[in-house]
């Protein structure tokens, strides 16, 4: 009842102070409190892992570590939080969701590799750590996808299923009429101002969640902090198809459910077409009215298929 409190408290705050814009102190603090009461309510902690690198990663784990191991990766400018809402819904789970090396509270090392490869091997070596590599289910949205596919593709006797989430890397379908245009210096999920957090926001989103804008503008300043880093890591994955390696996926038959949404204008849902030609076993849903980001913007729905995906897996 007090984390309830807490959150409407702080969602009347911003409100509040929603008027102006600039992610003043109270901004900062009371978006913090935001996160981990969603971090709460969905029995999350975070800790963090030194990689032999020395690089840092941090992670959200929940506390159900009888479940069975299900790694969680975010896309492109995202972090561990994209997942926050949805990991409620798979409580049954142990949840692994981490910040990948160049995101969220990781490490930044600007002359890192952050190809889809080099990004699995990260987390397998995290996952190593806590005794889970052996048998792992992975998921993946956008660039996560690409890093699930690249994940097992090198480590298939591993991997248990495979969750494609608007997945990148499968670059042969072509961009979007939406992208057509778009340079690493021009390019709507880069952000280089408040409001082009706030127009990336949308874009990305076909229904996206109510977010006051004092704490867009927190996240904004993240992400304007961040974009020298990520126009790199940008550069470097629209380089790294993964068809080839989504091969091996076919091959060891290893059960994947591609989930897309219908109105997706960061990669085109015709994709679904080449991942199931490419992966024959592979089960594929499409959400309509849903963008690029169906974990957050069906949370339920997304959640209820993804369950009954791994009940059709006891079969």
């Amino acid at each position: 009842m007090l984390l309830k409190r807490l959150g409407f408290v702080a969602l009347l705050s911003l409100s509040i102070v929603g008027c102006t814009t600039a992610p003043n102190t109270l901004a900062i603090n009371t978006t913090q409190k935001i996160i981990q009461y969603e971090r709460s309510k969905s029995d999350l902690t975070t800790q963090s892992f030194m990689l032999s690198s020395g690089d840092k990663m941090v992670y959200a784990e929940n506390g159900n570590v009888a479940g069975e191991p299900l790694l969680l990766i975010h896309g492109f400018g995202g972090n561990k939080d994209n997942f926050t809402r949805i990991a409620r819904q798979l409580e049954s789970y142990n949840l692994i969701i981490p910040d990948l090396l160049g995101f969220g509270d990781s490490s930044k090392p600007m002359a890192a590799d952050y190809r889809s490869e080099a990004q699995a091997t990260r987390l397998r070596e995290l996952l190593q750590a806590k005794g889970l590599a052996s048998n792992i289910h992975v998921g993946g949205n956008s660039m996560g996808g690409a890093i699930s596919v690249a994940y097992a593709a090198k480590y298939p006797k591993e991997v248990k299923s495979l969750w494609l989430i608007d997945s990148a890397g499968f670059w042969s379908v072509g961009v979007p009429k939406s992208l057509e245009s778009a340079t690493l210096e021009n390019n709507p999920l880069l952000v280089d101002k408040k409001e082009d957090f706030y127009a990336m926001y949308d874009f990305v989103m076909s229904k996206p969640p109510y977010i006051p804008k004092s704490v867009k503008a927190v996240f904004a300043q993240e992400r304007i902090a961040n974009k020298a880093l990520e126009s790199k890591i940008l550069a470097q994955i629209v380089e790294d198809n993964v068809e080839q390696r989504a091969k091996v996926i076919a091959e060891y038959n290893i059960p994947t459910l591609v989930v897309w949404g219908e109105e997706d204008k960061v990669i085109k849902p015709e994709t679904v077409t080449l991942i199931k030609e490419i992966i024959p076993q592979s089960q594929v849903i499409t959400m309509p009215k849903i963008g690029h980001v169906p974990m957050i913007e069906a949370v339920k729905d997304t959640a209820n298929d993804y369950k009954a995906f791994r009940e059709g897996l006891k079969n």
